[in-house]
């Protein structure tokens, strides 16, 4: 017995995913047989040719868009993927697209094309540019007046206003769509814009043609810009959609993958705002701690408390001296009487000694006296306060003539010489 054991569902469930990952968005041609509209909508048929059929479902959504009522014996081109319903086991195909036999020159010119484009390398996830986080600047590039750029233009201002949008008039579908959609996307490109979104609203397949073509593919991988692809309906695949860096099913969800919504950013700001409250609280509990521990640190090791220990020392040998000197006043105060005694003998004999010094000075001071000293007639000749012999006065020459008594001005007329 084999060692790999599994369930059936898990069985059923791997070959689901295997089929899925290898059929998609495939087409099948064949007739129909025994078409089933159920109530919910969804209609249930098969498609057989000479050896084989296959069971088929189209769900509601996707009927609703038929031109067509689906009849036994029709001979159709059915779009859509084959898949597993892995309660019974049964495969089946999912159609997305159907259109009468006839369409099926476009099917091949399109898988021929996405064929030779897969092989130049232009659907390659790596050369992808990303889209910008953060888009200011917007080119749309689609027609004017459609209601695939009001859609666009409505969501832009109901998600992010603030970005600034050009719009690139270009024709969406007929014969000169390619070339004028080239010269569009061109343009856009040269007008330094963060995302380019290339977009049309649904239609057929011959309306959406433009953008299976090759010109428009070599253009979109040339561009600078990153482009976003957003054509048709969401069952719609163009080459532009393979070719873009990114696809979106429809121009109105295109402006939703890339833009944010305005309104969920201001609640993620008031839950930055929010966290950040709490963030700066308990930063400033840890500050105030920390704070706390470095102030009671700077009061153990401050000045101020240094100097109150040594005024409180201070303060304590200030009662300690005050008691020691009240001790040694009550132990030496019978002294005082005999201190006194001593002190004013002291003093007395100092006095009789100074009185007999001044008294000593008193006669020296009038031995001295130079009033006693000059003789009668004799005085002090000076000239601008300093003394000079009288042999050096000059004629004309004032001078000072004083004894103990008086002093005099007086004036040089002549001079005379007694002996040389």
């Amino acid at each position: 017995m084999s060692s790999l054991l599994m369930s059936v569902t898990s069985l059923n469930t791997k070959i689901k995913s295997l089929l899925e990952a290898t059929f998609m968005h495939i087409l099948v041609e064949g007739e129909v047989a025994s078409v089933t509209y159920h109530t919910s909508g969804h209609v249930y048929f098969s498609i057989k040719d000479k050896e084989s059929a296959i069971k088929c479902v189209i769900f509601k959504s996707n009927a609703n868009k038929l031109k067509f009522r689906i009849e036994n014996g029709m001979h159709i081109v059915v779009e859509g993927s084959v898949s597993v319903y892995t309660p019974r086991g049964e495969y089946q195909f999912y159609a997305v697209h159907i259109e009468p036999y006839g369409q099926g020159a476009l099917a091949l010119a399109y898988e021929q094309l996405k064929e030779k484009l897969r092989a130049k390398g232009y659907f390659d996830p790596l050369r992808k540019k990303l889209i910008p986080k953060h888009i200011r600047k917007l080119a749309l590039v689609t027609a004017k007046e459609s209601a695939a750029l009001y859609d666009m233009l409505k969501i832009i201002e109901k998600r992010w206003a603030l970005v600034e949008v050009t719009v690139v008039d270009t024709l969406v579908q007929g014969e000169s769509a390619p070339g004028r959609i080239v010269k569009a996307l061109k343009y856009a490109d040269t007008l330094n814009v963060d995302v380019v979104i290339l977009g049309r609203g649904g239609g057929s397949t011959e309306d959406l043609w433009c953008f299976n073509d090759e010109k428009v593919a070599d253009t979109i991988y040339g561009m600078k810009t990153p482009v976003v692809s957003a054509v048709g309906h969401e069952v719609d695949v163009m080459i532009s959609d393979f070719v873009a860096d990114l696809r979106a099913p429809t121009p109105s969800a295109a402006i939703e993958m890339i833009l944010p919504d305005a309104k969920e950013v201001l609640f993620m700001l008031d839950e930055y705002i929010q966290r950040y409250k709490q963030l700066l609280v308990q930063k400033l509990e840890q500050k105030k701690h920390t704070l706390k521990h470095l102030e009671e640190m700077f009061l153990r090791s401050s000045p101020s408390r240094y100097l109150g220990d040594y005024y409180n020392n201070f303060k304590r040998l200030e009662k300690e001296f005050y008691r020691a000197m009240l001790y040694k006043v009550e132990r030496f105060e019978d002294m005082l009487p005999e201190i006194q005694k001593n002190l004013m003998q002291h003093l007395y004999f100092i006095l009789k000694q100074k009185e007999q010094y001044c008294l000593n000075l008193k006669q020296q001071l009038e031995i001295k006296n130079p009033a006693h000293e000059c003789k009668k007639g004799w005085v002090q000749i000076s000239v601008d306060g300093k003394v000079i012999e009288l042999e050096n006065l000059q004629i004309d020459q004032h001078f000072n003539v004083e004894d103990a008594k008086v002093k005099i001005e007086a004036v040089c007329l002549s001079k005379k010489r007694y002996c040389d």
